[in-house]
């Protein structure tokens, strides 16, 4: 059936205006927004070397189980940052010729649709491996007259003291507290008690939103974690609290949608668990006034 009334009020007029509505509601299972994830991925993006395959990679579970048939077992295996999220964000959020601090960069994804929306991106990383990986895939996407992403290795709360400019976008997905374990140095988030984690974290955020330039935005994806009893610890009222003491105030908070993969196996157990099984992540958007 035809949508009468998204046509009717101009809902195909805001996807060309924005690439996507721009709804409270993102979903990533849609036809065009699947096309749109393979045009990147063509261009040869393979975030997730330079990691472990694993199902929590860089934050955001979108598995490329919609991927074509010629996709390889590891990265059907593997998550990436998914790069049309990554494009509307920036579209929406980011000023043209702005630039972007990733306090945790992760793979080579939002560094490279960067540099392909002309945008000027810094990316911070405690893994020396994943960097290196990040910039051979960048020099083999980007041309030579495209603005380069530049990535830093080490830890983001003594690095970012050290960058001596202003950002208009901060854009990241952080570890999802100790969910999965990055690696074992001893900066490393995800080896943290959760005590250790928010104090560290908020630090982090504080440090990141200083560089922030008055009336711009900072946009963290995130998602829920449970504890050792099942109980979530709302990472989501963390993530805002962080900001809130940092001098921003939330903006926007949309749904994002993922597929449903695997999900459909775990929810078997809800029986049993009584815990719904978690299919969408939570984008927070805040803004920083007048200093």
């Amino acid at each position: 059936m035809k949508d009468l009334f998204g046509e009717k009020y101009g809902y195909r007029n805001l996807r060309g205006r924005y690439g996507e509505p721009p709804f409270s509601v993102l979903d990533t299972k849609q036809k065009l927004w699947v096309d749109r994830r393979h045009q990147w991925l063509n261009m040869g993006i393979k975030s997730e070397i330079g990691r472990n395959s694993s199902p929590f990679t860089d934050g955001l579970r979108s598995l490329l189980s919609n991927s074509k048939k010629s996709s390889t077992r590891l990265r059907q295996k593997s998550s990436i940052f998914d790069p049309v999220l990554c494009e509307l964000m920036y579209k929406w959020f980011c000023p043209e010729k702005g630039r972007i601090l990733d306090p945790f960069a992760g793979g080579s994804v939002r560094g490279i649709v960067a540099a392909c929306m002309d945008l000027e991106y810094v990316g911070i990383d405690l893994s020396e491996k994943q960097i290196e990986a990040n910039k051979i895939q960048a020099n083999s996407i980007l041309n030579k007259q495209t603005l380069f992403p530049s990535w830093l290795y080490g830890d983001s709360e003594k690095k970012i003291p050290l960058i001596n400019q202003k950002f208009s976008f901060i854009f990241s997905c952080p570890p999802y507290m100790n969910l999965e374990k990055f690696s074992n140095h001893p900066d490393d988030l995800s080896n943290m008690r959760d005590d250790c984690f928010i104090d560290k974290y908020r630090n982090i955020i504080r440090l990141a939103c200083q560089l922030l330039n008055s009336n711009c935005f900072a946009c963290f994806v995130v998602g829920e974690v449970r504890d050792k009893k099942g109980h979530l610890k709302d990472f989501v009222s963390i993530t805002k609290e962080a900001f809130y003491q940092a001098g921003l105030r939330l903006w926007n908070e949309i749904i994002l949608l993922n597929p449903v993969g695997s999900a459909a196996m775990r929810a078997g157990k809800f029986d049993k668990s009584k815990k719904v099984v978690r299919i969408h992540q939570t984008i927070l958007v805040f803004r920083k006034g007048e200093e």
